[in-house]
Protein backbone atom coordinates (compact mmCIF):
# COMPACT_ATOMS: atom_id res chain seq x y z
CA UNK A 1 0.00 0.00 0.00
CA UNK A 2 1.85 3.25 -0.91
CA UNK A 3 1.57 6.59 1.51
CA UNK A 4 -1.34 8.94 1.04
CA UNK A 5 0.02 12.18 -0.03
CA UNK A 6 -2.56 14.05 1.71
CA UNK A 7 -2.41 12.18 5.18
CA UNK A 8 1.64 13.60 5.42
CA UNK A 9 0.15 16.91 4.38
CA UNK A 10 -2.47 16.89 7.71
CA UNK A 11 0.31 15.84 9.96
CA UNK A 12 0.93 17.96 13.02
CA UNK A 13 4.30 19.35 13.62
CA UNK A 14 3.91 17.14 17.03
CA UNK A 15 3.34 14.13 14.92
CA UNK A 16 6.46 15.25 13.02
CA UNK A 17 8.43 15.84 15.90
CA UNK A 18 7.75 12.08 17.07
CA UNK A 19 8.10 10.66 13.83
CA UNK A 20 11.96 12.33 13.80
CA UNK A 21 12.44 11.35 17.18
CA UNK A 22 12.08 7.96 16.71
CA UNK A 23 14.54 8.22 13.48
CA UNK A 24 12.74 9.44 10.45
CA UNK A 25 14.95 11.60 8.67
CA UNK A 26 12.15 13.26 6.80
CA UNK A 27 10.25 13.96 8.84
CA UNK A 28 13.14 17.22 10.09
CA UNK A 29 12.90 17.79 6.43
CA UNK A 30 9.35 18.21 6.46
CA UNK A 31 9.83 20.06 8.89
CA UNK A 32 11.90 22.83 7.89
CA UNK A 33 10.02 22.77 4.64
CA UNK A 34 6.88 23.63 6.18
CA UNK A 35 8.73 26.56 8.70
CA UNK A 36 11.77 27.69 6.89
CA UNK A 37 10.32 30.56 4.25
CA UNK A 38 8.29 31.71 7.54
CA UNK A 39 11.61 32.30 9.26
CA UNK A 40 13.47 33.80 6.41
CA UNK A 41 11.07 36.29 6.04
CA UNK A 42 10.68 37.25 9.90
CA UNK A 43 14.67 37.55 9.61
CA UNK A 44 14.41 39.65 6.47
CA UNK A 45 12.24 41.72 8.10
CA UNK A 46 14.12 42.20 11.39
CA UNK A 47 16.33 43.95 9.71
CA UNK A 48 18.42 41.03 8.56
CA UNK A 49 20.02 41.36 5.08
CA UNK A 50 22.82 38.71 5.04
CA UNK A 51 23.58 35.41 5.86
CA UNK A 52 19.28 34.71 6.45
CA UNK A 53 19.76 31.34 4.70
CA UNK A 54 22.37 30.01 7.34
CA UNK A 55 20.73 31.92 9.89
CA UNK A 56 17.53 29.78 8.93
CA UNK A 57 19.87 26.96 8.82
CA UNK A 58 21.45 28.00 12.29
CA UNK A 59 17.97 28.10 14.29
CA UNK A 60 16.75 24.56 12.91
CA UNK A 61 20.35 23.05 13.54
CA UNK A 62 19.78 24.50 17.58
CA UNK A 63 15.98 23.71 17.40
CA UNK A 64 16.87 19.95 16.66
CA UNK A 65 19.45 20.01 19.62
CA UNK A 66 17.38 20.81 22.39
CA UNK A 67 14.07 19.27 20.77
CA UNK A 68 13.61 17.30 23.84
CA UNK A 69 13.36 20.38 25.87
CA UNK A 70 10.27 21.57 23.42
CA UNK A 71 7.08 21.28 25.92
CA UNK A 72 4.90 22.13 23.06
CA UNK A 73 3.66 25.37 25.34
CA UNK A 74 3.44 26.98 22.41
CA UNK A 75 3.74 26.22 18.88
CA UNK A 76 6.83 24.99 17.14
CA UNK A 77 6.62 27.84 14.79
CA UNK A 78 6.42 30.42 17.94
CA UNK A 79 9.34 28.60 19.20
CA UNK A 80 11.94 28.64 16.08
CA UNK A 81 11.01 32.13 15.86
CA UNK A 82 12.16 32.40 19.24
CA UNK A 83 15.00 30.62 18.53
CA UNK A 84 15.55 33.09 15.70
CA UNK A 85 15.46 35.87 17.45
CA UNK A 86 18.45 34.86 20.01
CA UNK A 87 20.37 33.78 17.36
CA UNK A 88 19.67 37.48 15.47
CA UNK A 89 20.28 39.13 19.16
CA UNK A 90 23.53 37.26 19.38
CA UNK A 91 24.34 38.47 15.37
CA UNK A 92 23.88 41.88 16.01
CA UNK A 93 26.06 42.02 19.12
CA UNK A 94 28.81 40.71 17.87
CA UNK A 95 28.45 43.08 14.75
CA UNK A 96 28.91 45.60 17.05
CA UNK A 97 31.61 44.39 18.64
CA UNK A 98 33.12 44.26 14.80
CA UNK A 99 31.51 47.33 13.93
CA UNK A 100 34.84 49.27 13.08
CA UNK A 101 36.31 46.74 10.43
CA UNK A 102 33.42 46.81 8.41
CA UNK A 103 33.28 48.43 4.92
CA UNK A 104 30.93 51.38 4.58
CA UNK A 105 31.39 50.12 0.66
CA UNK A 106 29.23 47.16 1.76
CA UNK A 107 26.12 49.14 3.04
CA UNK A 108 26.21 51.37 -0.12
CA UNK A 109 25.71 48.89 -3.06
CA UNK A 110 22.96 50.05 -5.60
CA UNK A 111 20.28 47.52 -5.84
CA UNK A 112 19.00 46.31 -9.11
CA UNK A 113 15.29 46.70 -10.38
CA UNK A 114 13.44 44.75 -13.28
CA UNK A 115 10.35 45.48 -14.64
CA UNK A 116 8.46 48.54 -14.07
CA UNK A 117 5.84 47.10 -11.95
CA UNK A 118 9.07 45.74 -9.72
CA UNK A 119 10.15 49.54 -9.62
CA UNK A 120 6.52 50.79 -8.23
CA UNK A 121 6.33 47.49 -6.02
CA UNK A 122 9.87 48.68 -4.62
CA UNK A 123 9.00 51.83 -3.92
CA UNK A 124 5.77 50.73 -2.13
CA UNK A 125 8.22 48.55 0.12
CA UNK A 126 10.88 50.95 0.29
CA UNK A 127 8.23 53.40 2.33
CA UNK A 128 6.87 50.57 4.56
CA UNK A 129 10.82 49.49 5.41
CA UNK A 130 11.26 53.28 6.53
CA UNK A 131 8.28 53.38 8.42
CA UNK A 132 9.60 50.41 10.26
CA UNK A 133 13.07 51.64 10.57
CA UNK A 134 11.28 54.31 12.52
CA UNK A 135 9.93 51.96 15.59
CA UNK A 136 11.92 50.76 17.85
CA UNK A 137 13.33 46.81 17.99
CA UNK A 138 10.43 45.69 19.67
CA UNK A 139 7.51 47.49 17.95
CA UNK A 140 9.33 46.30 14.54
CA UNK A 141 9.34 42.72 16.02
CA UNK A 142 5.91 42.82 17.09
CA UNK A 143 4.41 44.53 14.26
CA UNK A 144 6.21 41.98 12.07
CA UNK A 145 5.13 39.06 14.02
CA UNK A 146 1.59 39.89 13.57
CA UNK A 147 1.63 41.72 10.28
CA UNK A 148 3.23 39.30 8.49
CA UNK A 149 3.88 36.17 10.69
CA UNK A 150 0.10 36.61 11.78
CA UNK A 151 0.57 35.40 15.52
CA UNK A 152 -1.45 35.91 17.81
CA UNK A 153 -0.41 38.78 21.03
CA UNK A 154 0.10 35.88 23.65
CA UNK A 155 2.58 33.95 20.89
CA UNK A 156 4.05 37.19 19.95
CA UNK A 157 4.90 37.79 24.02
CA UNK A 158 6.72 34.47 23.81
CA UNK A 159 8.82 35.28 20.83
CA UNK A 160 10.31 38.72 22.21
CA UNK A 161 9.90 37.64 26.02
CA UNK A 162 6.69 39.69 27.07
CA UNK A 163 3.57 39.61 28.45
CA UNK A 164 0.84 39.57 25.86
CA UNK A 165 -0.40 43.32 27.46
CA UNK A 166 2.88 44.70 26.30
CA UNK A 167 2.48 43.07 23.51
CA UNK A 168 -0.96 44.72 22.44
CA UNK A 169 0.66 48.07 23.42
CA UNK A 170 3.95 47.79 21.16
CA UNK A 171 1.99 46.38 18.21
CA UNK A 172 -0.30 49.50 18.82
CA UNK A 173 2.13 52.17 19.08
CA UNK A 174 3.78 50.84 15.95
CA UNK A 175 0.71 51.01 14.11
CA UNK A 176 0.37 54.84 15.14
CA UNK A 177 3.43 55.24 13.85
CA UNK A 178 3.89 53.39 10.69
CA UNK A 179 0.00 55.27 10.23
CA UNK A 180 2.31 58.62 10.79
CA UNK A 181 4.64 58.05 8.79
CA UNK A 182 2.91 57.12 5.67
CA UNK A 183 0.45 59.85 6.24
CA UNK A 184 3.65 62.67 6.07
CA UNK A 185 5.86 60.51 3.89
Amino acid sequence: MTANPANEIEETDMELIGRWKAGDGRAATRLVGRHSDALARFAASSGEREGIEELVQDTFVKAFASLDSFRGDSSLRTWLFTIERRLMLDRRRAEKRDRDTVSLDEADQATEYGALDTLIAEEVQERVRRALSGLSPTQREVFTLRVQQGLSYKEIAVVVDSTEGAARVHYHNAVQKVKEFLKDD
